[in-house]
């Protein structure tokens, strides 16, 4: 199960009723798209982690950030405020690895894309086809949900995290339910319980709400189709064959690989509380754990060809409008999301490709440039409360728009 992630179910309704506290609206000198300031000079470890304390700032002032920037030129830019554990002096490890939440949409999302280049699948197959029966009830209609709809959030299927009993245990009985071991078909049966936003009509103008549902979907059939659980796919057809060493999917296993930063949040009374170790995050809408290191090697191999033919790179990058989903479009106001991936301007031209990932305690922001030549990645850990997420985008967007425009100097194109 994941944690409320992305747009209305994210941290904040955590924080709002599990810890009854009320969310920090940072101040922030940006609104909407960044403006093309970008420095005069080649981006540097000055400019990044002055552009990393905006972050903080918006984070509310008392998370802990480390960045990575990657290019194709000598050795990475880095930087990082805060520290590993309440209460230590010790830093941020560079490698610390954390939970990526959503951002393991983007892993499954290519997984399912090499299996339709290998015509074990096609994108326009029904869910039906592939789960008889899985997706029916309460006007869910699985003969008109596809494997696209699935990838590119146009299902219209009801988002499993916001069921009332899940809610529940999420936030008033967290340390009851912290060792969460619900499978994905269970949840999905939960989602089945209620009426789909819409339902897509052939034909019919393309209508798009995020849900989590639709990824766990994407999983059963990534396994139905590819003879291996969801996990070992990703980790046999990405992990092993970039050679991520630092990532790693590690199921109902509770705890975190070292290094690592502890998460935290404030309770009602005021005291803190570790949430660091849980197994909410276990399926294939959240269950990756990586570092910023290995989070830009698999963006850059993406983006690059190195993990998709052509054709389907080209089928991951076509996008849609976002319609049905105001609060996502609150928090990330520009962009449209193609299958497991968000398409964003440039202040300086052309694109980046992202998909942000947002957990208990954790907000991760990885990026790279539409050719694949530079990536950069923002991770945030809660010591109190949990970030705005539209000023902590706002702040994570100009970073990015920072980092990526400096190839501008030199005279790359984007595309």
């Amino acid at each position: 199960m994941q944690m409320p992630s992305s747009r209305k179910t994210g941290a904040a309704v955590l924080a709002a009723a599990l810890l009854a506290l009320g969310l920090p609206v940072a101040a922030t000198a940006t609104t909407g798209h960044p403006a093309p300031n970008h420095p005069s000079h080649v981006y540097d470890e000055a400019v990044l982690q002055r552009d990393l304390a905006a972050v903080r700032k918006a984070g509310g002032g008392d998370v802990n950030v480390l960045a990575r920037v990657d290019g194709p030129n000598g050795a990475p830019l880095m930087a990082r405020i805060g520290t590993r554990t309440a209460g230590s002096t010790a830093p941020i490890p560079w490698n610390a690895h954390f939970r990526v939440a959503s951002t393991t949409k983007t892993f499954v999302a290519t997984v399912l894309l090499q299996l339709v280049a290998e015509k074990r699948l096609s994108l326009d197959d029904t869910v039906e086809h592939w789960l008889p029966g899985v997706v029916t009830g309460n006007g869910n209609d699985g003969t008109r949900i596809t494997v696209r709809d699935l990838l590119r959030q146009t299902s219209g299927l009801y988002d499993y995290i916001d069921d009332p009993a899940i809610q529940d245990r999420l936030i008033n009985h967290f340390d009851e339910n912290r060792y969460d071991t619900t499978p994905a078909a269970d949840l999905v049966a939960v989602a089945m319980k209620h009426r789909p936003l819409f339902v897509p009509q052939p034909g019919g103008a393309t209508r798009w709400a995020y849900s989590n549902t639709n990824y766990l979907l994407a999983g059963m059939i990534a396994e139905k189709a590819g003879g291996a659980s969801w996990q070992d796919l990703v980790a046999h057809r990405i992990i092993a064959k970039l050679g991520l060493r630092n990532t790693s999917i590690p199921g109902l296993t509770p705890f975190l690989p070292d290094p690592h930063v502890n998460a935290y949040l404030t309770t009602a009374d005021g005291k803190r509380l570790d949430i660091t170790d849980h197994s909410f995050q276990h399926t294939a809408d959240s269950g990756v754990v990586s570092t910023t290191a290995d989070l830009n090697a698999f963006f850059r191999a993406l983006a690059g060809g190195r993990l998709l033919p052509a054709a389907q790179w080209r089928e991951m990058r076509q996008t849609v409008e976002r319609t049905d989903d105001p609060e996502d479009v609150a928090e990330m106001p520009e962009g449209t999301y193609g299958l497991g991936l968000r398409k964003i301007p440039l202040s300086c031209g052309g694109f980046y490709y992202i998909h942000e990932g947002d957990g208990a305690g954790v907000n991760t922001r990885p990026a790279v440039s539409a050719d694949g030549r530079r990536a950069v990645t923002v991770s945030l850990t809660t010591t109190t409360s949990p970030p705005d997420l539209t000023a902590l985008n706002r702040a994570t967007d100009t970073l990015v728009d920072h980092a990526l425009c400096e190839r501008s100097a030199k005279g790359s194109p984007k595309s």
